[in-house]
């Protein structure tokens, strides 16, 4: 069942956020490095997470959300893939791969709207050669930011 959130004004219209899971773990790439690190906050503005490589570099696709669903899909072929390693930024117990672009999601202070569903890239198939091919289509979602703020593992996502 979906839980109510505080309802807030955009544009003159009251819009009630409905809330659709939370926030597992957050990820930032630094420049020169292929490793993603576990960061216990991420901040944002409307260039992307600050302090992470592409920030400021595609703002259409700043933000790289997945859910733990993906990582559940390759587990069952016996496939470990440590968190973190699909390239996301924000991991969540929500699956959104299915939103409309333009979908908007609030999670903590910031408000994202999905952009577009994320390609599969080749490092994928480092791990197990089966891997793009079962995450084609459940990778991940790219978000632009609309609104900055802070998010901190354990926030709770709510649609808009």
């Amino acid at each position: 069942m979906l839980e109510f959130h505080k309802a807030y004004i955009e544009n003159g219209v009251v819009m009630a956020n409905k809330k659709v899971g939370k926030v597992i773990k957050l990820f930032i790439s630094k420049k020169g490095d292929s490793q993603r690190y576990e960061e216990s906050f991420i901040e944002l503005d409307e260039e992307g997470v600050i302090g992470d490589k592409f920030y400021a570099k595609d703002t259409i696709r700043s933000v790289l959300i997945t859910s733990t669903d993906s990582y559940e899909l390759v587990q069952k072929y016996d496939i470990e893939i440590p968190h973190g390693y699909l390239g996301e930024n924000i991991l969540m117990d929500f699956n959104p791969y299915s939103l409309p672009v333009g979908s908007q999601l609030k999670i903590g202070s910031a408000l994202l709207e999905i952009s577009q569903n994320c390609t599969i890239c080749n490092h994928l198939s480092t791990i197990d050669k089966r891997v793009p091919k079962l995450l084609k289509n459940d990778r991940g979602i790219f978000a632009k930011v609309v609104q900055g703020g802070k998010i901190s593992q354990e926030d709770d996502i709510y649609l808009v």
